[in-house]
C-alpha cells in the first residue's frame, strides 16, 4: 500500500467558492494516495465552514480566533496548527486560492524537493506570469531604486530582496521536509511575520537550500489568485480600488480555469 508522502495544509476564512474550487481541482488533480489534505478552518462561523464539515476526504481541524489577532497571524496560527499532526515526510502550505491545474503538479514539486538531501524547501516568491519586457523594466526600477538609496545613504526602505525584505518561499504553495521542521523546532508563525518568512531564514541559516522555481515553470501547474481571500472579505482591506481591481483578477483567472464547471460538479467533493 502507498503511504502519503505529502500532507498539504490549508488555511480556510470565509471564502466558500473559492474553498470549493481549490479543493475540487485538487482532488481533480492529485494522486490522493501521495497525498492527505488538512483544511484548518480560522473561526469561519459561515457557509465555507459548512461545507468544509461535509468533505469526507478532507481532515477539518476547527480553529477558535484569538481576540484582536490580525489577519497574518491568524493564518500562520492555523498553519502551525495543522503542522503539529503531520506526519509524513514533506508538509506542503497552500491557500484557498491557489488553484492546480496539472494531474503532475504534486509529483513535480515532490521530485524538486528530491533533487538534493540538502533542498528544505521549495515554492515561490510570487507566482505570477510577467511578459519579459515587464520584467526588465521592474529590474531597471529596482536598480535605479538601490542606486539612488545608496547615493543619499538611506539603509530603510522597502525594496524587495534587500536586508528585511529578504525573499522568502510563500506560503501560497510551498514544499518543506517534514524531518528538518522537526529537528530545528520551526513553526510558520514567526512574531508579526507572515507565514513562513522567518522558517525560511531558520533554514538558510541551519545550512540548507531553498529553492525558488521561475514563475513560468511552476504556473504550468498552479495558479495563485493573489490576495483573493481579502477581495473577497473587503472588511480585511483598507483600500477600496485593490478590491475593484482584485475582483477583475479573480474573475479572469476563475475563466481560465472553466471554475463554473468545476463549481458544479460536486462529484469531487
Amino acid at each position: 500500500m502507498i503511504q502519503p508522502q505529502v500532507t498539504i495544509l490549508i488555511p480556510n476564512y470565509r471564502t466558500l467558492e473559492l474553498t470549493k474550487l481549490c479543493l475540487r481541482l485538487i482532488r481533480k488533480y492529485t494522486n490522493l494516495k501521495l497525498a492527505s489534505v488538512m483544511v484548518i478552518d480560522n473561526d469561519s462561523q459561515d457557509a465555507s465552514l459548512d461545507y468544509l464539515r461535509g468533505v469526507s476526504w478532507v481532515k477539518l481541524i476547527e480553529r477558535k480566533a484569538i481576540p484582536h489577532e490580525g489577519a497574518i497571524s491568524s493564518h500562520s496560527r492555523a498553519l502551525d496548527l495543522g503542522l503539529e499532526q503531520v506526519i509524513t515526510p514533506y508538509v506542503l502550505s497552500m491557500h484557498t486560492d491557489t488553484l492546480v491545474k496539472h494531474p503532475q503538479w504534486l509529483e513535480f514539486l515532490i521530485s524538486q524537493i528530491e533533487k538534493n538531501p540538502n533542498i528544505a524547501g521549495v515554492g515561490s516568491w510570487k507566482l505570477e506570469f510577467k511578459s519579459r519586457w515587464r520584467q526588465g523594466l521592474k529590474k531597471l526600477e529596482r536598480a535605479v531604486q538601490l542606486a539612488y538609496y545608496r547615493m543619499i545613504g538611506k539603509s530603510l526602505h522597502g525594496i524587495e530582496g534587500v536586508g528585511k525584505n529578504y525573499y522568502y518561499l510563500r506560503s501560497h504553495c510551498a514544499i518543506y521536509r517534514m524531518d528538518l521542521i522537526k529537528k530545528l523546532n520551526l513553526h510558520f508563525s514567526g512574531g508579526d511575520m507572515v507565514a513562513g518568512k522567518e522558517m525560511h531564514k531558520q533554514l538558510i541559516d541551519a545550512g540548507y537550500k531553498m529553492v525558488f522555481l521561475p514563475s513560468p515553470v511552476l504556473i504550468k501547474y498552479l495558479e495563485h489568485v493573489n490576495h483573493a481571500t481579502t477581495v473577497l472579505n473587503p472588511e480585511l482591506s483598507t483600500r477600496p480600488k485593490s478590491v475593484d481591481r482584485g475582483l477583475r483578477r479573480i474573475e479572469k483567472s476563475l475563466a481560465r480555469l472553466n471554475a463554473r464547471a468545476i463549481l458544479a460538479d460536486a462529484s469531487l467533493d
